[in-house]
């Protein structure tokens, strides 16, 4: 199908059809499924216009990260401001917008599960993406807080964020985790249960 005579628009529609096409794949069959040939097929276009637009599968992969990001930063800012005023209402939080707006962005879960599989350059750079949106959203809304004079405040946080993301991949493809049914019920305990975590930091 060859394009050497398409109008802007037809190249931007093309464009967008191959990246709708990644997306469709990537939820549908998985990263295994996601190459050249299967791209240019669900598109519907020469497997030639994969590269030319995108230099391969590879930059498909890219839009579609920053295509998750925007649906991530979309879904955090429309998040309240909270009223929180201590280390731990800030905490808590940030971790539950964080835990929905993974919940509610599909795209992201399937890119964040590939990079636990195949940490590839590429997939590496996606995930430090990811956690700099984090990062900046909540530097952005953190108000003045004093910081808990002992103890390792980013290694728990880290650890947090580690479990928060954990239950959100969890949730996508397993019907509990650790005994716990992943129902509207069971999103109710672990989110009670989160915040009886955060007693390590100060009130």
């Amino acid at each position: 199908m060859a394009e050497s005579q398409t109008s802007p628009r037809d190249r931007a529609g093309t464009q967008r059809r191959i990246v709708d096409a990644g997306e469709r794949l990537l939820l549908r069959d998985g990263f295994p499924g996601l190459n050249v040939q299967t791209l240019a097929a669900e598109a519907r276009c020469d497997r030639k216009l994969v590269y030319r637009y995108f230099n391969g599968a590879d930059g498909v992969v890219e839009k579609l990260a920053a295509r998750a990001l925007a649906e991530l930063l979309r879904t955090l800012d429309a998040v309240p401001r909270g009223e929180g005023r201590t280390q731990r209402e800030f905490a808590r939080e940030s971790l539950s917008a964080w835990l929905s707006a993974l919940r509610a962005s599909p795209l992201s879960l399937r890119l964040m599960a590939w990079a636990l599989v195949e940490p590839t350059p590429l997939n590496r750079r996606i995930e430090t993406e990811r956690a700099t949106l984090l990062q900046a959203w909540m530097r952005e809304r953190r108000p003045r807080l004093k910081t808990a004079p002992d103890g390792d405040v980013m290694a728990v946080n880290a650890v947090l964020v580690g479990a928060v993301q954990h239950l959100a991949l969890a949730g996508a493809s397993l019907d509990s985790v650790g005994g716990v049914t992943l129902d509207e019920a069971g999103w109710a305990r672990t989110t009670a249960a989160l915040d009886s975590l955060l007693v390590v930091f100060p009130d």
